[in-house]
């Protein structure tokens, strides 16, 4: 789950769009980043796919104000309000844009496309109908940064204890490159979002990064079935705990909005 979730990138600068504080060149470029187009499909008022640039005047025209972030897992519908039908494919996506201002959300479909060697990634946003009620177990920031915390010191020694590849130094090698290159290519969050929603996304991310590195490098010690059962355990609430926190920072655009902090 380190990787970037293209609902994050939806989300976070459709919001820089939508409160002015950055063009729609610049907002579709960021949201497209490596992938070779994105289009929104369902949208109201349209019988076929358009581009991000029309989609996202559109949907300030049907009175968005801003976007949230769901991030759901089987058990655990993080983000979502309903109805059923809309949970089911952000669900199978494992994520989702739902919108503040109009009763809609969006869903990735994501296609590989092209001759081999020369293969190419197009996104399709299918826009349905969601229901109009707050989102499922969305921390605060504060909540959200207390319980990065408390999980990723807790995982560590756990980690360390079963002696898991991806609690150590591979783990730190791996998290600095990837942050090294983070830092080159791209901005953590766009622009207006408040510092606190930027060091969350980024603890978020590290602690997920030390998940993925933990299931990616083998068993280490943990050779018997109690062991690595002992393993998943430890990361299970981490993991959940990580995606709690991602989805309160890109949403943090709109809470500040409506508790009028802008």
């Amino acid at each position: 789950m380190h990787s970037e979730p293209r609902s994050g990138r939806l989300a976070a600068w459709g919001n820089a769009l939508l409160a002015g504080f950055v063009s729609p060149d610049d907002a579709v470029v960021a949201i497209v980043g490596e992938d070779a187009v994105h289009r929104v499909e369902g949208l109201p008022g349209e019988t076929a796919p358009v581009g991000l640039t029309l989609a996202l005047g559109r949907l300030r025209a049907l009175g968005v104000t801003g976007l949230r972030v769901a991030l759901p897992a089987p058990g655990h519908p993080l983000g979502l309000s309903g109805p059923p039908d809309f949970n089911a494919r952000a669900l199978d996506a494992e994520e989702a844009v739902v919108c503040h201002g109009a009763a809609l959300g969006l869903v990735p479909e994501v296609y590989e496309a092209g001759p081999d060697g020369d293969v190419h990634v197009e996104v399709v946003w299918h826009c349905l109908p969601v229901r109009e009620a707050p989102p499922a177990d969305v921390p605060s920031l504060g909540e959200a940064e207390r319980e990065l915390a408390e999980a990723l010191r807790d995982a560590t020694e756990m980690l360390s204890r079963l002696d898991v590849a991806g609690s150590g130094p591979v783990a730190e090698a791996a998290i600095d490159a990837y942050r090294a290159r983070a830092e080159r290519g791209r901005e953590v969050l766009a622009p207006g979002y408040p510092p606190r929603a930027v060091r969350v996304l980024e603890l978020a991310q590290r602690v997920g990064l030390l998940i993925s590195v933990a299931y990616e490098n083998g068993h280490g010690g943990a050779v018997s079935a109690s062991e690595m059962a002992a393993r998943s355990e430890a990361l299970r609430p981490v993991e959940r705990t990580a995606r709690r926190a991602q989805v309160a920072a890109y949403n943090a655009f709109v809470e500040e909005r409506e508790r009028g902090v802008r």
